[in-house]
């Protein structure tokens, strides 16, 4: 992976963000190819990505819904879970991360600027 401005490059026109939200990085794929494409407007310094961005994990992903999860392993497992149960849905525009009100983080419903990693 390469940085550029405040994303990060990979291979299949993949580009990533970091997300302040979920503490992790969040990725999109560009231009032409195989799989789901976001529109991007070019700008590494201040991106803008189309359709929105919705990362979902655990329970929340579709036909997960009652399975055991993150949410469960500590005690099927008897340690703490590596990773949350999650949702995360955002749009990226002009260099900020709008975070929609269906988001589980504490960013729900605020903007932030979108800051290199």
């Amino acid at each position: 992976m390469a940085a550029r401005g405040v994303l990060r490059t990979a291979e299949g026109g993949r580009l990533l963000f970091w997300c302040p939200g979920c503490d992790g990085a969040h990725q999109v794929q560009v231009g032409d190819g195989p799989g789901p494409r976001w529109g991007f407007n070019d700008d590494y310094d201040r991106p803008t990505f189309s359709p929105s961005v919705l990362v979902k994990t655990g329970h929340y992903c579709a036909g997960q819904d009652g399975k055991d999860c993150w949410c469960t392993y500590e005690a099927r497992l008897d340690k703490p879970a590596p990773f949350k149960c999650s949702v995360c849905h955002s749009f990226v525009r002009d260099g900020q991360i709008e975070f929609l009100g269906d988001c589980t983080h504490a960013l729900a419903g605020r903007t932030v600027p979108l800051e290199a990693f």
